[in-house]
């Protein structure tokens, strides 16, 4: 039986613009799932993950702890412990912790997430989250 935490499976990526991610299954984890994957998230308070899409891989967001403002293909909610948010494949999404605490939340994806399935429509400048192209 493999059990696994955030404790187990090493140190988690800490991207540019704060998320912390431990990769608890997938493709990233040796001996673990191979058609889906699992990470938990934490966005730190006032931050957000940058917008991006999968071209292939469903993905489902669990929150955890905290609230957050969601935004799939331009529509808003607010969101909180308790709700998942299905992202289909090709939906631009964005997730932003307003909260003065972290957001803790869980990903899912399949086929299981890699980085040659994420487009990144944002990217990390002079401490802002601002447009590829800009």
């Amino acid at each position: 039986m493999h059990v696994y935490d955030i404790e187990s499976v090493g140190e988690p990526l800490r991207t540019v613009h704060g998320e912390v991610v431990w990769e608890l299954a997938g493709l990233a984890v040796p001996g673990t799932a191979k058609v889906h994957s699992v990470a938990q998230v934490v966005i730190p308070p006032r931050m957000a993950t940058l917008r991006h899409f999968h071209p292939v891989a469903e993905e489902t967001y669990y929150i955890l702890k905290g609230t957050g403002r969601m935004i799939l293909d331009g529509e808003e909610a607010d969101v909180g412990p308790g709700q998942a948010i299905f992202i289909a494949p090709g939906q631009h999404h964005k997730l932003i912790n307003r909260a003065n605490e972290e957001l803790h939340m869980l990903c899912v994806c399949a086929p299981a997430w890699e980085p040659t399935n994420t487009v990144w429509l944002e990217a990390w400048r002079n401490g802002q989250a601002v447009a590829v192209d800009a």
